[in-house]
């Protein structure tokens, strides 16, 4: 079966730094699509950026230049790489697993995914 396990999440103060891990398991990794979200009571769950074997994609325009997502496929593990972390980047982080498409892109709606890890408070203090 699919499985996500994430860690790394924690407080920080503002202008601080964290990376979040998504190690995964279950499926063969170049096969999923894996996006990172973040939600929060006020939010929902919004998608953050996201990752397949051959492209990356920011969606939220504030964290661009701020966060990286990256894959190792030895670990079969996906990283996001937070810097300058903002109050507002507070939330629960989630990583979520789709199956890839035609055509393979990481490009996909919320709704697509179908499985999810347990979610990770990162909360940033000013």
């Amino acid at each position: 079966e699919v499985q996500l396990v994430e860690s790394g999440g924690g407080l920080v103060q503002a202008g601080g730094s964290l990376r979040l891990s998504c190690a995964t398991s279950g499926f063969t990794f170049d096969d999923y699509v894996i996006g990172w979200f973040r939600q929060t009571p006020g939010r929902g769950r919004e998608g953050v950026s996201c990752t397949s074997y051959r492209d990356n994609e920011i969606w939220i325009d504030s964290v661009k230049g701020r966060f990286t997502i990256s894959r190792d496929r030895v670990k079969n593990t996906v990283y996001l790489q937070m810097n300058d972390l903002k109050p507002e980047d507070t939330a629960v982080y989630y990583c979520g697993a789709t199956l890839i498409g035609p055509p393979p892109r990481c490009d996909r709606g919320i709704q697509d995914f179908s499985h999810w890890g347990q979610g990770i408070q990162v909360t940033v203090s000013s």
